[in-house]
């Protein structure tokens, strides 16, 4: 018995990083999903409701519309589990697919936003939708990485009559 509480004792370390390495990705991976889920169920319910589109010119209106500009923006943090795999892989090389996660969930949660927007004011259709997204942990060292993604557009409304 007081070998193994030497043992133990010795790769203590080690046994509390496993541990909080685990609890890391339980916990992140259940908040990951639980964002997914939201993310899914909200853009089938704006689905019929607002429409987006990337082009440059509105589609031919049948009536004059007003124009408003409309935006969403959202700030999607990593964890540590996120950031031990991704630098594995880095120094490994290949595909940061952790990180393709957050980068998803942040640009659809900030087209979801934007749709919101135009809701609460009134519009139905959204043209000329942009998305733009930086890296906001300024490069350093030991922060957890953060990415930023703003959506913006212009949406149309009828007219107030």
């Amino acid at each position: 018995m007081e070998g193994l509480l030497h043992v133990l004792f010795q790769f203590a370390d080690l046994v509390v990083f496993a541990v909080l390495l685990a609890l890391g990705y339980t916990i992140g991976r259940a908040r990951e999903l639980s964002h997914f889920k939201s993310i899914r169920r909200r853009e089938k319910e704006y689905a019929g409701r607002v429409a987006s589109f990337a082009s440059r010119y509105p589609p031919s209106p049948q009536q004059p519309q007003d124009c408003v500009l409309v935006s969403g923006c959202v700030v999607v943090g990593s964890d540590y589990f996120k950031q031990f795999v991704s630098g594995l892989r880095s120094f490994f090389g290949g595909r940061m697919r952790a990180y393709e996660s957050l980068l998803d969930r942040a640009r659809r949660e900030a087209v979801l936003r934007m749709k919101e927007e135009a809701l609460r004011q009134g519009c139905t259709l959204i043209f000329n939708v942009k998305i733009e997204s930086t890296n906001i942990t300024g490069g350093n060292r030991g922060a957890l990485p953060a990415v930023e993604a703003f959506a913006y557009g212009t949406a149309l409304r009828p007219p107030r009559g």
